[in-house]
């Protein structure tokens, strides 16, 4: 029988959110770990509000909504507040009800910015890391940095002369502004919008962006990240958030390891992680220049790339598990190399009278007749010439001589 498709509405609502949500859901570990942490930061909270007027976002579902931001990449608080609006999920994860209402995008975006100011975020990221459920799955010996650029949400045109100068823009609220042909640079321009956004370019042939730094601190046995930070954008910001990340880490007294691309080898940074014992492990940046992790035979600092955990770094930086790196052929070095038929070669079987492809092919049962036997002929004209040279030079000798391919049938009837 055929559904109907009529919408019915009902009065009431038996929803349960927890019921809705399936036993083995990876947010539910999230959500648990998750709540400890908030329960514990409570007294954090209290400071940052008045115990008079109206009440606000709590900040406990404010901090789970950003994680929902994090983890399904939603690009702005709108959209954020538009998916808890009818996402069963979210809600659940959140905290709030079927018939809860959901809060404004702009209300959200204030109170975002009274927890950042009041540090909670980094609190709330040192509380996660500290449950023995997340505990256990971190690396306190090896760790990976790496930098990128966060564009800013201004635009190049607002990037003006500091001193005032300069042509008007066209008229509107977004007017046209022609700076062709005008040099442009941080230290006499600023973004009238966001001023401490920086003019700044990833590389050579890259377009050059208002834009911030972000850094983030990974370890090496799970790649999950244990320290982020934002900077302004410039050409030191990498090395020294870099030192400023794993300096809480370096508290021990085994020496930890830092891994990094080429952008981190230089003198000064390298010698800084040595003061706070840190064994540097950092790709060489050779071209036009020295690096700062030179060859064992060098003098100073060529201790570090005699390590044998250097080239395990250099080769698979986000798998420093086991002291084993990945060679060219999906293998680790530590095996065997698995045997392989030899490319162009045949091998004579005595036993049942054929050419076999592949290694040395021996008799089996009590017939065999490998004694005496050379195992391979080469086929092809400068391998077959070579064998030929070879079989005249044992004749000379007195050498005993390899069977051709006419006499395999012999061998095997005697056999």
């Amino acid at each position: 029988m055929r559904g109907s498709d009529t919408v019915r509405g009902s009065l009431f609502s038996y929803v349960d959110l927890e019921q809705r949500i399936r036993a083995d859901h990876p947010l539910r570990v999230i959500r648990g770990i998750v709540n400890t942490t908030l329960t514990a930061l409570s007294g954090a909270f209290d400071g940052l509000y008045s115990p008079l007027g109206r009440e606000s976002i709590p900040p406990e579902r404010l901090l789970r909504a950003l994680l929902l931001q994090a983890f399904y990449s939603i690009r702005s608080e709108r959209q954020l507040v538009e998916r808890i609006e009818f996402d069963l999920l979210f809600r659940w994860f959140v905290g709030l009800g079927v018939d809860d209402p959901v809060w404004d995008a702009t209300t959200f975006t204030k109170n975002r910015d009274r927890l950042l100011d009041g540090d909670v975020a980094v609190k709330f990221l040192a509380g996660v890391l500290a449950q023995p459920q997340v505990k256990a799955l971190l690396s306190s010996e090896h760790f990976s940095v790496d930098g990128t650029l966060l564009e800013a949400w201004a635009s190049t045109k607002s990037f003006r002369p500091k001193d005032g100068s300069g042509p008007p823009p066209d008229a509107g609220r977004n007017g046209e502004q022609d700076f062709h042909g005008q040099k442009r640079s941080n230290e006499t321009h600023a973004s009238t919008t966001d001023p401490d956004a920086r003019l700044y370019r990833k590389g050579r042939g890259k377009e050059a962006k208002l834009c911030f730094m972000g850094h983030a601190l990974m370890e090496n046995r799970n790649g999950l990240i244990v320290g982020a930070v934002t900077t302004r954008a410039s050409g030191h910001a990498e090395r020294l958030a870099a030192v400023a990340l794993v300096k809480p880490h370096a508290d021990r007294a085994q020496p930890v390891t830092l891994g990094g691309d080429k952008g981190f080898d230089a003198q000064d940074f390298i010698a800084e992680l040595r003061e706070i014992n840190v064994t540097p492990h950092v790709a060489q940046n050779l071209i036009g220049r020295r690096s700062a992790i030179p060859g064992s035979k060098s003098p100073g600092t060529g201790r570090t790339k005699r390590q044998p955990g250097y080239e395990v770094r250099l080769s698979h930086p986000q798998t420093d598990r086991g002291g084993l790196r990945l060679g060219k052929n999906r293998r680790r070095d530590g095996q065997a190399a698995p045997p392989r038929a030899a490319q162009g070669r045949l091998a004579i079987h005595p036993r049942h009278g054929r050419l076999q492809p592949g290694t040395t092919a021996k008799a089996a049962g009590s017939g065999d007749m490998t004694a005496g036997v050379r195992p391979q002929r080469h086929v092809g004209t400068k391998n077959a010439q070579m064998d030929d040279a070879i079989a005249r030079k044992n004749r000379q000798h007195g050498a005993p001589q390899p069977p051709n391919s006419q006499s395999a049938a012999a061998i095997s009837a005697a056999c």
